[in-house]
């Protein structure tokens, strides 16, 4: 399996596990666009529409991560040329440091609740070069989730997708 490409950084989000689980806002819009309302008088025509637009715009003007990692490539407003790397060392060093600033909580039983660092860190040296896409999330101390990703570009999954910042890398 090859893959030529660049990764690109997304993250990392921080929030409540219910902001997470909103899973509308999380996926882009319908290829199709949005609902035919037949009748305006239509109560539950018109909230679907409603929730629909909202839905719309929360995934392309928010920050929660997509249902897919490859979807971060459809939100052009947060990708960073900080965040884009060609060499595979600098994505694995942004992934620790933002682990290291947001770490998991600790289970007060002592028993392992994630996988370590070094676990993440070699699985992620090992796809990343293939062309699959690394996401991590975990309850941090505060029990609010961190989400973050290293997405890989072009995307093997999402091939139509642009690449929202070419890498400077």
């Amino acid at each position: 399996m090859s893959w030529s490409g660049h990764w690109h950084g997304c993250g990392p989000w921080i929030g409540p596990s219910k902001a997470y689980g909103q899973e509308g806002g999380r996926r882009p819009p319908h290829p199709n666009g949005a609902p035919s309302v037949l009748d305006l008088e239509n109560k539950q025509q018109v909230d679907l529409l409603n929730r629909y637009r909202e839905a719309a715009s929360e995934f392309q003007n928010g920050d929660v991560p997509p249902t897919m990692t490859g979807y971060w490539l459809m939100k052009k407003h947060l990708a960073s040329g900080e965040r884009t790397w060609s060499d595979l060392g600098a994505a694995l060093a942004w992934l620790t440091k933002v682990y290291e600033a947001n770490p998991p909580f600790e289970r007060a039983d002592g028993l392992k609740a994630y996988s370590s660092l070094e676990e993440k860190l070699e699985y992620a040296e090992d796809v990343l070069p293939r062309g699959v896409d690394v996401s991590w999330v975990h309850y941090l101390a505060s029990e609010n989730l961190a989400s973050f990703s290293v997405v890989c570009c072009p995307n093997r999954f999402h091939p139509d997708i642009p690449c929202p910042f070419n890498p400077t890398v």
